[in-house]
């Protein structure tokens, strides 16, 4: 008896320890990160190296803030928050195919660097989370747009993948094939944002940290 009440107890303090993601407060956080994430994704910087649908934005920068002050499930939310108001304010330019990817790429980008960090809250862990997040970013964009992305975009759109590499074509006139397009427009593309979102957000967080842990 002894014993079953120890570990009931111990399960009891363990649960009301551990922090809850949906709360009030929570919520309303993550729906304003979402607001700001969901602006920021309409100020869009082109490349002179890259076509006009890869413009970076720092909308992972309100989403990075988010996971890293409530964790990796609350990076997912804001990601999808972000997604539905850009689609409410702007519609879609790609049917759907740039959501999707901003989507998924923001989350290999954010999940990994928020399950690192939040394991141990240290700078260290942070660039590292950040780091990973990155490389994980850029090689699931190059196989996602090299495999799906770009060709449902160019069946979506009815025209050749042929017409997509062209795009790039005009401004590296290294850029002769699809494969070509992504390792030289595609990838250097997630780098720069994910580099650019990692930055801002480590000079960010600390500052804003009393807030958004409040």
């Amino acid at each position: 008896m002894l014993y079953f009440s120890m570990r009931n107890a111990i399960g009891v303090k363990m649960t009301e320890c551990k922090p809850k993601l949906m709360t009030t407060k929570n919520m309303a956080k993550m729906g304003i990160l979402g607001a700001v994430a969901g602006l920021l994704m309409l100020l869009e910087i082109p490349l002179p190296f890259a076509p006009s649908f890869y413009e970076v934005d720092l909308s992972e920068v309100a989403v990075l803030l988010g996971a890293f002050s409530m964790g990796p499930v609350a990076g997912v939310i804001i990601e999808a928050i972000k997604i539905l108001i850009n689609f409410v304010i702007t519609g879609t330019a790609t049917a759907g195919v740039g959501e999707l990817a901003n989507f998924i790429v923001g989350c290999c980008l954010v999940v990994p660097a928020a399950i690192i960090y939040n394991k141990n809250k240290r700078i260290k862990n942070a660039i590292v989370g950040i780091l990973v997040g990155i490389f994980a970013m850029t090689l699931v964009g190059a196989i996602l747009n090299y495999y799906i992305l770009i060709p449902v975009y160019a069946s979506a759109f009815g025209m050749p993948i042929e017409t997509i590499i062209a795009m790039g074509t005009k401004l590296n006139p290294n850029i002769d094939s699809l494969w070509d397009l992504i390792l030289l427009a595609n990838v250097p593309f997630n780098i720069i944002k994910g580099i650019l979102s990692g930055l801002i957000t480590f000079l960010l967080y600390k500052r804003l940290s009393p807030i958004l842990h409040k």
